[in-house]
């Protein structure tokens, strides 16, 4: 049975103009790095870019979704920026989320998502069983399910 998910993961990296993310629900890669400039330090992730793919997500979100998958949740979105507000939508609408959370953004994660999450391991075999547990055959939710988060382990 096939599931509607959105959301969206990274491609390339930070430390060049190669940041892009992948939209999941299209296949879509958009451009998330500011024009190269040698001279910058840091990320130079473009948030108007990353506005932009929020909004792309958006849109397909209010089309239905079983699942929403998010690259990490991060400063930005501790700080309620970057894609706090579709992270949130999710979890007020009881659509599971899938989303990566350092150790050092652990404790601003349960904190947002309200306790609402259940740890899992970064393997295939986790979220597979997990999934299973959640998902039943008429491809609806159990009302009782709740978002998930996958920590990355450094």
């Amino acid at each position: 049975m096939a599931v509607a998910f959105v959301g969206m993961v990274q491609a390339g990296q930070c430390a060049d103009s190669s940041l892009s993310a992948v939209l999941l629900h299209s296949g879509e890669t958009l451009p998330l790095a500011q024009d190269f400039d040698p001279a910058a330090r840091g990320c130079r992730l473009d948030r108007a870019r990353l506005q932009n793919a929020g909004m792309r997500i958006a849109d397909a979100l209010s089309h239905g979704a079983d699942l929403v998958i998010i690259n990490r949740f991060g400063k930005r979105e501790r700080d309620g920026k970057g894609l706090s507000h579709l992270i949130g939508r999710a979890l007020g609408a009881n659509i599971p989320v899938v989303i990566a959370v350092g150790r050092d953004h652990f404790a601003d994660w349960i904190k947002f998502a309200g306790g609402m999450s259940v740890r899992l391991g970064c393997e295939r075999d986790a979220l597979e069983a997990w999934w299973r547990s959640i998902f039943t055959s008429n491809a609806r939710l159990d009302v009782g399910s709740h978002p998930t988060v996958c920590e990355i382990l450094k």
